[in-house]
């Protein structure tokens, strides 16, 4: 046999003698070859076995990062090397030399799921090609399960396929050491896998395993991780409002494996199955038949190592391209970024004289509110204040409401605006429509009860303002008049209450996870700020029939059957409601 292996994942990374002078060599007989990249838990290398004369893999872990011994290492070796089954990567041998911790691994001769997933158009695989890795995974759980072995760190590049199309599971036994050590928020898993009770320290059990594979299925079937967030704080949120609608990213499955999907997606355990071959005995007659998404899975990767010379990724027409996620909420952010900058900016002092600074400042911050919709609200108050600072003409009121603008975008920025997509959104509506409260239905839609009431008013203030200010040209001497006017008439107040009141009404019915509670808090919200609207009318105007203000109640009821609409297809927020699950604005 060869002593040099062949080189089989153009993603990896080979030592050369560029790379190192001299031969690298761990534990004095495993020559490394390539390093396949750095973990949670730390780094892969693909070896060679000098004695044996095989490739193996050698996962070297930090014991100091774990706040853990070498003794305590080997004793979750053990219970990895216990673990014998035909869908489990065998563990051959565990060394430390009391800095690092090795672990000694069979070499699976492919790709991981993750690999592949970046390989396919689309990052998708076939519902048979889900039915072979969700049958394969489940058989090796249930085999640790009934060994009393927990996984807790099921994710994509801990699943590996082989040339033959065989479907393995990596890293039993290490994240269960990193749970007991604690590793960052995480606790020991992945954020964007772990349930609410691993991200939150709690009690896991088998459930625990069951969600996490549950989110890899989601994945591939759909080609989006729906509780990927940068903290796992964000990806507690995303799991509370539920996965989302399979049938919209997933068209070719039913109903059927939708509901069989969330349910094991629910933030409580109780709502899941136990038994991890439950879970694959409903879902898996819904996706198809395993052994043809074998010969696929083994064509795939087959493919992939062959085109590594020659492409990127593995060209599969059989799916669509489809949107980028979220491609909605930017555009409607970066509109509305947009509309705002475009009045304040050429009154901002040293661009007012420079078309083409303004010109160049608006793109960049509609591009950046596009690419990050949470910074489209920063930087309309920012720009917004600018302006009132540069027309202030000496009066102290301008600027006093720059500063106040400022602070209070600011801090509920840093409060709750920088978590949710639509949070800008939410915040700028009433800035570019002409109603003050536009903004409180998409708030209650879209954020919890407490932020969502906070968005509402600061939304309806802040765009009061916004167009007191552009109707006067930023001028103080009209603005200072159109606000005593704003603020000492009964119906500006009515309205405020009206606001608040459709924001807390709508988040805290959307809240409860249902589709009807979803619409019936939208349209009980939109029944607030009517019966402000006409109240506000009646105090400005006292015969029978008053003069409503038709803008804001023609927005007003416009956004709430939209956002009914949005509800309907976004489905429940949580399994054990009525209904199915997610739209554009979900996320």
């Amino acid at each position: 046999m060869s002593d040099t292996p062949t080189r089989v994942r153009a993603s990896s990374t080979p030592l050369t003698s560029a790379d190192t002078p001299h031969e690298e060599v761990l534990l004095g007989r495993y020559r490394v070859i390539e390093r396949r990249g750095d973990g949670g838990f730390g780094t892969v290398c693909t070896c060679w076995d000098k004695r044996l004369q095989r490739r193996v893999a050698i996962k070297r872990m930090p014991l100091a990062d774990w706040g853990t011994t070498a003794e305590e290492a080997l004793a979750e070796a053990r219970t990895a090397c216990m673990l014998s089954h035909p869908n489990i990567v065998t563990v051959f041998d565990f060394e430390s030399d009391g800095i690092f911790a090795y672990l000694v691994m069979e070499y699976v001769d492919g790709l991981n799921l993750a690999e592949l997933l970046g390989r396919v158009e689309g990052g998708r695989l076939t519902p048979e090609e889900c039915a072979r890795v969700l049958q394969s995974v489940a058989r090796a759980l249930a085999f640790a399960h009934d060994n009393r072995v927990l996984h807790l760190d099921i994710k994509p590049t801990n699943i590996m396929i082989d040339r033959q199309g065989t479907v393995k599971l990596a890293d039993f036994g290490m994240s269960t050491l990193a749970s007991a050590a604690g590793y960052g928020d995480a606790r020991g898993g992945t954020v964007g896998y772990m349930p609410p009770e691993q991200i939150e320290g709690a009690l896991v059990d088998e459930r625990t395993d069951v969600f996490s594979l549950a989110v890899v299925v989601w994945q591939a079937l759909t080609g989006d991780d729906p509780f990927l967030a940068r903290s796992a704080e964000d990806s507690l949120r995303r799991i509370q409002r539920g996965p989302g609608r399979l049938a919209r990213l997933c068209p070719e499955l039913g109903p059927e494996a939708e509901s069989t999907l969330v349910a094991e997606l629910s933030p409580s355990p109780a709502q899941r199955d136990a038994d991890v071959l439950e879970f694959v005995d409903a879902l898996l007659p819904c996706l198809g038949d395993p052994a043809e998404g074998a010969e696929s899975l083994e064509s795939l990767v087959s493919q992939a190592e062959e085109d590594d010379a020659r492409s990127p990724a593995i060209r599969r027409p059989r799916r669509p391209l489809r949107l980028p996620e979220g491609l909605l909420p930017r555009m409607l952010t970066a509109l509305v970024a947009f509309s705002a900058l475009r009045l304040t900016l050429p009154h901002v002092a040293g661009l007012a004289a420079e078309p083409a600074l303004v010109t160049g400042a608006l793109l960049a911050a509609c591009a950046l509110a596009a690419i990050w919709p949470p910074a489209a609200a920063p930087l309309s108050a920012v720009a917004t204040a600018a302006a009132l600072a540069s027309g202030s003409g000496g009066e102290p009121l301008p600027v006093f409401l720059a500063v106040l603008l400022v602070v209070s975008v600011v801090a509920w920025w840093a409060l709750a605006g920088r978590f949710e997509r639509l949070s800008s959104l939410a915040l700028l509506l009433p800035w570019c429509l002409p109603s003050p409260v536009a903004g409180a239905a998409l708030s209650g839609y879209a954020l919890e009860t407490l932020p969502a009431a906070v968005t509402s008013a600061l939304g309806y203030l802040s765009g009061a303002l916004f167009h007191a200010a552009a109707a006067s040209s930023f001028s103080a001497a009209p603005l200072s008049d159109a606000l005593v006017a704003e603020l000492t008439s009964p119906a500006f107040w009515l309205l405020l209450a009206g606001s608040l009141a459709c924001g807390i009404v709508a988040s805290a019915l959307t809240g409860r996870g249902s589709v009807a509670s979803g619409v019936l808090g939208q349209l009980l919200g939109l029944g607030c700020l009517l019966a402000c609207c006409v109240l506000a009318a009646s105090v400005e105007n006292t015969s029978i029939w008053p003069a409503l203000d038709w803008p804001s109640v023609v927005l007003a009821v416009l956004l709430g059957v939209l956002l009914c609409v949005a509800t309907v297809l976004r489905g429940p927020l949580y399994e054990d409601q009525e209904g199915e699950g997610t739209d554009e604005f979900s996320e």
